[in-house]
């Protein structure tokens, strides 16, 4: 056990020296996530989202008041995730850990949350094994398994047969990659190439030839949301793809964030995800009125959509249980709400959200915004990737 690993074990006795941070009626929350840098409209809609939840729930839940801390890793950085990480643990004395954008800036904090016995509820990290890492993570985004295996279906049931995967190479892109590769080939279909492309580049003409030289019937993407999904998605169409008949199946490559500036080159494409700002309910109204209310230009999408249901399990975790690690777990196995994605629930065995999966097509709503549009949906989907 090295010296970190001693000094993490004493964090119960630390937090009771910070005890005059907070009252002990205050339960505190850290949540890590780029608030700088390319990525940065991740962490701005993880907390305008939390404040639309606050705004229509108030500071409390149970007896006790939540208080949000903010801190920036700056991207993908796992070595500035977990210093965060000991930084909120130690010395700032917070009950949870929350935000998480990036697979590998979750894995790196997974050991101190299961020292110290800190819930952490992951709003987007979208790699299936990172629950397995630490009894001490819950999930409220999804997995790419989870949304990849639906589009692979829906994609045979038009009749595609061939494709190629275009997939940024770090956990969730191999992560779709195999999860496409899986669905696609059991029901009768061939993967003719298998495409990795580094997750900081923005240049994807090459990978677009070298697709258009297969002649798939589809090519399926996987990118993180933000400028690259953008790019990938007008190289799609300007290195000639479409008109060369080869259909586009992805995720979350149509973002909400992004897809105004797409215009018309993407009305038509077809993606599997469990979220569109443009989902029927309510509820999501309600949401949505709210977020343009506080935060006026800001667009939801799966970013907002996590940390809101995020901010949602964390409030029952903590009225159930207050700053008591295990039984805020215990609290959240089973859990089950409507959200403005609809109906959603916690699997007690992978600790993940389950949740529909719509397959969606853009479109132009009545006041011509290009939308997100559900055409389909797959009702009461697991991660798919921890139970195949």
């Amino acid at each position: 056990m090295n010296h970190t690993s001693r000094r993490l074990l004493a964090a119960p006795m630390a937090l009771a020296l910070m005890a005059g941070f907070a009252s002990a009626d205050t339960i505190r929350v850290g949540v890590i996530a780029p608030f700088s840098g390319p990525f940065a409209i991740w962490g701005q809609q993880f907390q305008q989202a939390i404040e639309v939840y606050q705004e229509q729930h108030g500071p409390m839940a149970g007896e006790h008041t939540i208080e949000f801390l903010y801190r920036d890793t700056g991207g993908t950085n796992p070595d500035v995730a977990r210093a965060l990480a000991q930084e909120l643990l130690i010395r700032e004395g917070v009950d949870y850990i929350g935000g998480l954008v990036f697979t590998p800036n979750a894995l790196a904090v997974a050991e101190l949350l299961t020292q110290s016995e800190t819930p952490g509820v992951i709003f987007n990290a979208a790699t299936s094994m990172i629950t397995q890492q630490s009894d001490y993570f819950v999930r409220t985004g999804f997995t790419l398994w989870q949304v990849t295996v639906p589009m692979a279906e829906w994609a045979l049931a038009q009749g595609i047969t061939t494709a190629v995967t275009t997939v940024t190479d770090y956990g969730p892109g191999l992560d779709a990659e195999n999860a496409f590769r899986e669905a696609f080939t059991a029901g009768g279909g061939t993967v003719l190439d298998s495409i990795r492309m580094p997750i900081q580049t923005t240049d994807f003409a090459p990978f677009m030839q070298r697709v258009r030289d297969q002649s798939p019937e589809a090519v399926f993407g996987f990118l993180p949301a933000g400028p690259p999904t953008y790019a990938f998605t007008r190289a799609y169409n300007e290195n000639g793809l479409r008109e060369a008949g080869i259909t586009f199946l992805g995720t979350g490559e149509t973002d909400e964030t992004t897809l105004e500036a797409l215009g018309e080159a993407a009305i038509g494409l077809n993606t599997a995800y469990h979220y569109s700002a443009a989902h029927d309910s309510d509820m999501n109204r309600e949401f949505t009125t709210m977020l343009a209310q506080l935060h006026p230009g800001s667009v939801a999408n799966l970013a907002s959509v996590g940390a809101y249901d995020g901010a949602a399990l964390i409030y029952h975790m903590v009225a159930a249980a207050g700053g008591d690690g295990p039984a805020a777990i215990q609290a959240a196995l089973g859990h089950a709400w409507e959200s403005p994605r609809g109906p959603v629930s916690i699997d007690p065995e992978t600790r993940h959200i389950t949740q529909n999966v719509y397959i969606r097509e853009v479109a132009r709503d009545e006041n011509g915004r290009l939308i997100n549009r559900e055409i389909d949906t797959i009702e009461s989907v697991p991660d798919l990737g921890l139970t195949r």
